[in-house]
Order: C-alpha cells, then sequence, then structure tokens
C-alpha cells in the first residue's frame, strides 16, 4: 500500500439534492444521498449522517482491532453516535458535537488487557483523529468547459 493512498468518490446529482455516490476503484455499490426535508426528501444519508456514520464506524473498528491484538475474541459491538448541530455566528448550522457510545458484548473482566487497549484506541481512528484535529479542505469549481471557475488551479481528474 501506498505511504500516502488516495480515497476517490465522485457525485452524480439525479434530482434536487439527491446524488448517486460510486466509490471510485471499488466494487462497493453505489450509494443515494439526500438532504433530509424540507430542502430534500431523505431518501438516503445526508453528508452529516455519513460523517456521524464514519466516525462511529471508524472508532468501533479501531477498538475491534485493539481487542483482538490483546488476543480478545470479542462479541459483537453495539455502537451508538449522537450529532448535535450548532449554529455559528452566523446562523449556518454546523457540527458542534458528536457523541459515540460503543456497548461490548461481555461484561469487562472476560477482557485481557482491557484498560491498556481502552486508552489508545481512539488514536489509531483515522477519521475521528482528522475530524479531531481539522482537515485541510481545497475547493475548485469548473465550468462544463473545463474553464476554472473558483479555488485553487487542480488538474482535472486529480
Amino acid at each position: 500500500m501506498s505511504e500516502n493512498p488516495r480515497l476517490t468518490v465522485t457525485l452524480h446529482q439525479e434530482q434536487d439534492f439527491q446524488f448517486r455516490v460510486r466509490f471510485d476503484g471499488t466494487a462497493i455499490p453505489e450509494l443515494l444521498t439526500d438532504e433530509s426535508e424540507p430542502l430534500g426528501q431523505g431518501a438516503g444519508p445526508s453528508p452529516t449522517l455519513m460523517l456521524t456514520t464514519a466516525i462511529a464506524n471508524c472508532l468501533s473498528a479501531s477498538l475491534l482491532f485493539a481487542m483482538r491484538k490483546f488476543k480478545n475474541q470479542p462479541g459483537p459491538l453495539v455502537t451508538t453516535a449522537t450529532t448535535e448541530l450548532v449554529r455559528n455566528e452566523q446562523g449556518r448550522l454546523r457540527v458542534g458535537h458528536v457523541q459515540v457510545d460503543i456497548q461490548l458484548a461481555e461484561a469487562a473482566t472476560a477482557y485481557q488487557s482491557l484498560e491498556r487497549l481502552l486508552a489508545q484506541f481512539e488514536n489509531f481512528c483515522t477519521v475521528t483523529e482528522s475530524v479531531r484535529h481539522g482537515v485541510e479542505v481545497s475547493v475548485s469549481v469548473r465550468d462544463a468547459d473545463g474553464m476554472q471557475l473558483h479555488g485553487i488551479e487542480v488538474p482535472a481528474g486529480a
């Protein structure tokens, strides 16, 4: 695997706020996303729901990996994540806080090195640690002829 792997998704607008998401270079089935009402129709997960899901899934997978690394055979984890939306100074909605609750399948005494793995599993969650520390996002907008209308110059298709 490359030292700095790249992941690419392509979105095609279907109608209104509905987008068909393609996970480029994978066999993963396409996904329909949509904003909730009143903006969209709620026909698929919104970007905020997908971010919440990504955080919860990454933390769950990191905990599962850590538990197995320390020779545990955990039963199924159940994770609930709740995102609180807040308004910024301009009155625009932002993700203010995400609460993730992970339920283990067994009592704490059933696991080896639980204190040690709980102290470190969050550090291995790519998504959560990226969100916590901020992620640089660059944006460019081109017209149908490929003319750069907004943002930094990025080669088309890069």
